[in-house]
């Protein structure tokens, strides 16, 4: 690399860090998180509050650098915010619930902190990904720290505690995975994921793990058999019915309908003429593979999830022969998953009749917009963390290089458009602050693959099951 672009980059690098610095929110004089963007040329709306999960990226940035306590703030601050009673209003927050955003509000010169739990969001959302994120965040805050003290303060195990219980509630489904309705995740409009979506599944599958790791068992050992109990289904259940490749998709191919009894092959009764085959066959590489956007009664759907996709690997819910095979992939249908802006979050785009029976004509959803398979400089953290993980650098290089070549100029959009991402998002903010701390993080999980392990789990070892279980319970009292 010249000299000259050596200077490009670092100077990329110290603007990405001066626009970071200043969407960091401040609650009685602390940093707290940071705003979702700074684009001063639109309506604020809901893009001055602090969203839990647009913050995770810049939380472990911060993380890596060392700036602790503004991630200790955030953890702090949102679970005061969490509802610790149950509600008998039907229009309230559930109990153990993290909001999907809040900001600082002064009234009568106090100052608190208002919690939006999607009583303001479009469609009036519940956001489930928040706890799971919140899980992710401190886990990554203890694996940077080795503090856990914080984890095993009472408010934070009670939190924990609740948070897990929301999660493994006993419910209709009879199904490891987590129920949940469209809209309920980055993917925050309609696109026809309600049921078990993979995005869901990877989250909630980190979560449990993270839960395992930081939950006393003294006082706690409900939740935890529970989780032991979870996590293995869960995995093999991922791993089984969401996974397509090649001699997957023959499997498939020929199904029969209307199976009955435990024996059942066909246990979905998924109906061989509702997949797309052909397209498929041609799609999919010899050696690649992925997980499914979702599996339920009569459905797989077969379209390409990047966040989905991405935290399976990093999470290990996915096995190491899958996570190569969907790092084959995304490298070998490079133009079609990456393409002039790193990454599509969703492949392929709905289209013509079934964009409109399944959004409602979404305006902001046309084809190749937005969540309709728009492109996300922020899942470029997640692809780096997965490219580290499975030994794929080169491929997170690549990225990279391709997004610092056009962000700093596009002034950090929020997302891209078409299909291979060329356009600046149709509605996108302008300095996005996710979209920064995206391609810093990234670069930072490249150069430095040592901190991995705040975002990655690993098996359990016999420490960490240990550990926790032996904790005194008289250590709350110091």
């Amino acid at each position: 690399m010249q000299l000259e672009d050596l200077v490009t980059i670092k100077s990329l690098e110290n603007e990405a860090w001066e626009a970071l610095e200043k969407t960091i929110m401040y609650y009685q004089g602390r940093p707290v998180g940071t705003v979702a963007a700074l684009d001063g040329t639109v309506d604020a709306l809901n893009y001055d509050q602090c969203f839990i999960r647009d913050f995770v990226s810049s939380g472990i940035l911060f993380l890596i650098k060392g700036r602790t306590d503004i991630v200790r703030n955030f953890l702090e601050e949102t679970l005061k915010l969490q509802p610790k009673e149950n509600q008998l209003d039907a229009y309230k927050p559930g109990r153990g619930m993290i909001p999907a955003s809040f900001k600082a509000v002064s009234l009568n010169g106090e100052e608190y902190l208002e919690a939006d739990f999607g009583e303001h969001a479009i469609a009036r959302v519940t956001p489930v990904d928040s706890c799971l994120w919140w899980m992710i965040l401190l886990k990554a805050y203890v694996a940077a720290t080795k503090d856990y003290s914080l984890a095993y303060q009472p408010d934070f195990q009670y939190g924990i505690k609740l948070i897990m219980e929301l999660c493994l509630a006993t419910r209709f489904d009879m199904y490891p995975t987590l129920l949940v309705p469209d809209g309920a995740c980055m993917i925050d409009r309609r696109l026809g994921i309600y049921g078990h979506p993979l995005e869901i599944q990877s989250l909630f599958y980190a979560a449990l793990r993270a839960a395992r790791d930081l939950l006393i068992c003294n006082g706690n050992q409900d939740i935890v058999n529970a989780i032991d109990n979870r996590l293995p289904v869960l995995r093999a259940h991922i791993r089984k019915h969401y996974w397509i490749d090649l001699a997957r998709l023959n499997a498939i191919y020929r199904y029969k309908g209307e199976e009955y009894g435990k024996g059942a092959v066909n246990q979905f009764n998924i109906y061989v003429d509702s997949l797309p085959y052909y397209e498929l066959d041609r799609w999919l590489p010899k050696t690649g593979g992925y997980l499914a956007g979702n599996v339920g009664p009569s459905q797989l759907d077969t379209r390409f999830f990047a966040l989905g996709n991405l935290m399976a690997i990093i999470s290990d819910l996915a096995s190491e022969e899958q996570s190569q095979a969907i790092m084959n992939l995304i490298e070998k249908r490079w133009q079609d998953l990456v393409g002039d802006m790193p990454m599509k979050i969703v492949f392929p785009a709905l289209e013509n009749e079934e964009y409109r029976m399944i959004t409602g004509c979404d305006p902001k959803n046309i084809p190749w917009s937005y969540h309709n398979g728009g492109n996300w400089p922020v899942l470029m953290w997640m692809l780096a963390a997965a490219a580290v993980k499975t030994n794929r650098i080169c491929l997170a290089e690549k990225a990279i290089e391709i997004a610092q070549a056009r962000l700093r100029d596009d002034e950090w959009p929020e997302y891209y458009d078409g299909k291979k991402g060329r356009l600046i998002g149709k509605q996108a903010r302008k300095y996005q602050t996710w979209t920064i701390a995206g391609l810093l993080l990234a670069k930072e999980l490249i150069n430095n693959p040592s901190m991995l392990p705040l975002v990655s789990f690993e098996p359990f070892t016999a420490e960490q099951v240990s550990r926790a279980c032996e904790f005194e319970i008289d250590s709350f009292d110091s």
